[in-house]
């Protein structure tokens, strides 16, 4: 008997609990992971409170990164064999096969051997945060050297990976945070410049920063009513990748600076290019080789024992952490 968070309603963290369950045997494509760490997203904190793309049927396991060992793989793997230190890529349902617990079951296809020289813990933080900011900013985008980007949840996982990444390529990363309270653990993560949108006027920052002319690019998990001044915040030609909906308020659409600055206002999700193997590879390699570089680094907040998966979400949802929570195993 293996121990799986499961819940057996939608709501808040109180509706996670452990049951022992029986893990199967991995079928055919599948492989079978002793887990060590897991890597807390917000998705898993929508999905279990039934506000996520996926709808959940109770009672359910979720979660979408995992590290760990392989101790089984099913039939037709051949890239994987037990033993091997792998975390798993997420690209599959958490319905079907959520990784919280101490036994995972996952596609072959999610599954990636990250650089030895990460800890348990820094390797169940890095496929979520890392490929979500790569498909928008690289591999849509072309985030190029000079341009200006503006990372609204600065102080997320998702967020300082941007970050990372922007630096990576010498793009100016422009962290967005509601107070002041978080600005200089943000200049020290990378941050160019940092805004705060509650106490200073998010546009005129903007135009400051950019000699007038605008930002090429935002990478917004929020959503609400700010949308409006990131696309006036924006140059012409501007983009606008709208990758979450935290904001339980009315996002507007920004007509006129749509218009008048031919502006792409675009939905994305991570899952809509990880289908596509090719481009999963690449991705894979970049963030690989970043890691290995040490140009992109995982920042871990605070990490959990899974007997406290309920705080480790509490925690997720009062918005103090400073990068990714982490349950141990």
């Amino acid at each position: 008997m293996s121990r799986v968070v499961r819940f057996h309603k939608t709501g808040g963290p109180e509706v996670l609990q452990i049951d022992n369950l029986d893990v199967p045997a991995p079928g055919s494509g599948e492989v079978r992971i002793q887990v060590k760490a897991l890597g807390l997203n917000r998705a898993e904190a929508m999905y279990r409170s039934g506000m996520y793309l996926e709808d959940p049927t109770p009672p359910s396991r979720l979660g979408y990164e995992a590290a760990g060992v392989v101790d089984a793989v099913g039939p037709g793997v051949t890239a994987f064999k037990v033993g091997d230190a792998v975390s798993t890529i997420p690209a599959f349902s958490m319905g079907k096969y959520g990784v919280y617990g101490d036994v995972a079951l996952v596609p072959a296809a999610a599954v990636a051997k990250h650089p030895a020289n990460l800890s348990w813990v820094e390797a169940s933080a890095i496929w979520m945060q890392y490929l979500t900011a790569y498909g928008a900013l690289i591999d849509i985008a072309k985030m190029t050297s000079g341009d200006v980007v503006l990372i609204p949840a600065a102080s997320s996982s998702v967020g300082i990976s941007a970050i990372q990444m922007a630096n990576m390529v010498g793009a100016t990363p422009v962290a967005l945070t509601r107070t002041s309270d978080k600005r200089d653990a943000l200049l020290k993560l990378g941050a160019a410049h940092v805004i705060a949108t509650e106490e200073q006027d998010l546009v005129k920052e903007v135009q400051k920063l950019t000699d007038g002319k605008g930002a090429r690019i935002a990478f917004d998990p929020v959503g609400g009513p700010t949308v409006a001044k990131l696309a006036s915040a924006l140059c012409q030609f501007g983009i606008l990748f709208q990758y979450g909906a935290l904001s339980t308020e009315p996002t507007p659409l920004p007509l006129m600076d749509v218009l008048g600055k031919s502006l792409t206002i675009r939905g994305y999700v991570l899952f809509e290019w990880t289908v596509d193997a090719a481009q999963l590879e690449a991705g894979k390699k970049f963030v690989t080789d970043g890691l290995a570089s040490g140009k992109l680094k995982p920042i871990v907040a605070k990490t959990f024992p899974l007997d406290q998966i309920v705080e480790a979400h509490r925690y997720m949802e009062s918005n103090q952490q400073i990068g990714k929570i982490v349950v141990t195993v």
